[in-house]
């Protein structure tokens, strides 16, 4: 391929149709199935987008990157100039205290990802017949860019597996992180979920779905036509206050959840828990093909174990009935452990453009990736399932 590959920058979604970039983000759905997840595409980037989510003032500015042979499309990727570390789950709060007390500047930087969405997936979009060829050249071109506008890195986070490998042999730096996600063993029904876990395990769990469900209302799951307008009202009132909390002030506009119920409604599961006709918590899920998100959850009232029948059991339910085989609950959590959310690696790209930082860097993620793999062993060995018949005896 003589070809010449060039690299694109788009500042709004606007430049570049749906068609165009859902073929490089998800061109599994040409068979009229779901995408493997909704983040990557252009309905999810765009109402984050359209809404005022991200944007200038946000400190996440799109920077869309598209990769073209010839007048052909190959590539794509959500790429954003950074003014901050937040809303990113993989932390490099200390590189940038570090770099800048050195003297650096470690703002603006690139950061290829999904804001606000703790979720793997592909970050580098390719079409089928491209994919090696556009996402080095998306790689490539991602550091390019920094180096000729003197930013201080590419961040590519929650990338997939193969993505690290590649990113790996153009000198990026790969890093390791753990969530904890619960996995589908075929399971018939809740219950036969719980068969799965020892004895103690399982009756707990079985009595925080009762205290849940005895909190004086009803709990309705609902998704596609069934979410109605009126609906997220109520989820935002939960929304704000979790964000209130957590981030200081939320990440979403109000304004992105109306563009989600007209464009994103069959990509979401919204359970809602409603006592005396008022809405008084609330989960959002985002559906892919063979795996339920878990994104957000809120409540004006506080009930015993209602935030675990939400997020979590709820979302086995789901995901058991129509058959998915993961459930990503979202970013940190070890009570999630005991609920049946077993830990897993995730992972990122990393380049950083002064060579003193990125060894300084490098070392700390060898260190980082041996406590990772260390942690994730001990906590396995602490999961809640079934390891020989006698713990059933004990």
């Amino acid at each position: 391929m003589n070809e010449t590959i060039e690299i694109r920058m788009l500042e709004s979604l606007g430049q570049i149709s749906e068609a165009e970039w859902d073929a490089c983000a998800c061109p599994e759905t040409v068979d009229g199935g779901r995408p493997y997840d909704p983040f990557t595409t252009w309905r999810f980037l765009h109402a984050l987008e359209a809404s005022g989510s991200v944007g200038p003032r946000t400190g996440w500015d799109p920077r869309y990157l598209a990769a073209y042979l010839g007048d052909l499309l190959i590539g794509v990727a959500p790429l954003y100039a950074k003014g901050h570390s937040q809303g990113e789950y993989i932390f490099d709060h200390n590189w940038a205290h570090a770099y800048e007390r050195a003297g650096g500047r470690y703002y603006p930087k690139l950061q290829i990802a999904v804001p606000f969405t703790p979720a793997t997936g592909r970050r580098f979009l390719c079409k089928p017949d491209f994919q090696d060829t556009a996402r080095s050249a998306l790689m490539q071109g991602a550091i390019q860019i920094a180096e000729q506008n003197g930013l201080s890195g590419v961040h590519a986070t929650f990338c997939t597996e193969d993505e690290i490998e590649a990113g790996a042999a153009l000198g990026m730096m790969p890093r390791k992180s753990q969530q904890y996600h619960w996995l589908n063993d075929g399971y018939a029904s809740f219950d036969a979920f719980l068969a799965d876990l020892s004895s103690r395990k399982r009756k707990n769990i079985r009595k925080e779905r009762e205290r849940a469900q005895a909190f004086g209302g009803d709990i309705q799951v609902l998704s596609g036509d069934a979410i109605r307008p009126e609906h997220w009202d109520s989820f935002w009132r939960f929304y704000q206050d979790t964000g209130s909390r957590k981030w200081g002030s939320p990440y979403l506009t109000r304004a992105f959840f109306n563009i989600a119920q007209e464009t994103l409604r069959d990509d979401m599961v919204l359970v809602l828990a409603t006592r005396d006709g008022l809405d008084v918590a609330g989960a959002l899920n985002f559906v892919g093909r063979d795996t339920i998100y878990g994104r957000y959850w809120g409540c004006t009232e506080d009930h015993p174990c209602l935030h675990f029948e939400l997020c979590y059991y709820q979302a086995i339910d789901w995901a058991i009935r129509h058959g998915l085989d993961r459930v990503e609950a979202g970013a940190q959590g070890d009570h999630k452990l005991a609920r049946g959310y077993m830990p897993t690696v995730t992972h990122s790209l990393h380049w950083l453009t002064d060579p003193g930082l990125a060894r300084a860097v490098q070392q700390f993620l060898i260190a980082e990736a041996a406590a990772v793999d260390e942690e994730i062993d001990v906590l396995t060995d602490y999961g809640p399932f079934r390891k020989t018949d006698m713990e059933e005896q004990q």
